[in-house]
C-alpha cells in the first residue's frame, strides 16, 4: 500500500491544467493503485493526481461505498438543479466554505485498459466528480467561491500552519464537518 503525501495549495501543481495519459502501462497502473491507497483513508472522498504531485490526468474516489477511478475524465453532463452546501479540499486542510455545484454529473474517461468508462452521481458524488475534475483543470474549489467567502478563505490560508509548509496535525473524522470534507 502506498499512500502519497497531500500537496498544499502554494504549489504550482495544483494550479498547472493536466497532461492527458497516452502510455497505459506499469507507470500509469502504479500511479492509479496510489491514488486509491490515498483516498482509501477515513474522510476522503476524492484524490487527483495533482494532490500527490502528478501532472497527470487521473483521480480517485470513494464515496458512499463506491471506490473508483477515472483517468482522462472529462465532464460530459452537469444538471441544471444546483446544490448549495460546505466544501472541502484535502490540500486546503481544515477549511470548508459554501460552494455552489451541479447537483448531477456525468463523467467519461476510460481505465488501464485504456476502454471507457462514464461515472454518474448525484448530490456528494456528483461534487466529488466536478470537484477533482476541477483539479485536473488547474482549479481550486476556492476559485468557485464568490467574493466574500473568497477573501475570508485566502485570509485563513495565510493564517494557516500548513501554508508555510508545516504538516497539518491530523483531524479526527469524528470531527469533521460532513462526509464530503475531505474530497481531494
Amino acid at each position: 500500500m502506498t499512500m502519497r503525501p497531500i500537496v498544499y495549495f502554494g504549489d504550482p501543481v495544483l494550479v498547472t491544467p493536466t497532461t492527458p495519459i497516452t502510455t497505459f502501462d506499469r507507470h500509469t497502473e502504479a500511479l492509479v493503485r496510489d491514488l486509491l491507497d490515498t483516498v482509501d483513508a477515513p474522510g476522503r472522498a476524492g484524490v487527483a493526481a495533482t494532490q500527490i504531485g502528478v501532472g497527470l490526468r487521473a483521480f480517485s474516489y470513494n464515496v458512499e461505498g463506491k471506490i473508483g477511478y477515472v483517468i482522462n475524465p472529462e465532464i460530459v453532463e452537469l444538471s441544471e438543479e444546483v446544490q448549495e452546501g460546505d466544501e472541502g479540499c484535502l490540500s486546503v486542510p481544515r477549511l470548508w466554505y459554501p460552494t455552489r455545484r451541479a447537483q448531477r454529473a456525468v463523467v467519461r474517461g476510460v481505465d488501464l485498459r485504456n476502454e471507457p468508462v462514464t461515472v454518474s452521481g448525484e448530490g456528494l458524488m456528483a461534487r466529488c466528480l466536478q470537484h477533482e475534475t476541477d483539479h485536473l483543470d488547474g482549479m481550486l474549489y476556492l476559485d468557485r467561491l464568490d467574493r466574500d467567502n473568497r477573501r475570508a478563505a485566502m485570509r485563513e490560508v495565510r493564517n494557516s500552519p500548513w501554508f508555510l509548509r508545516e504538516k497539518p496535525e491530523p483531524v479526527s473524522p469524528s470531527k469533521l464537518p460532513s462526509a464530503f470534507d475531505g474530497i481531494g
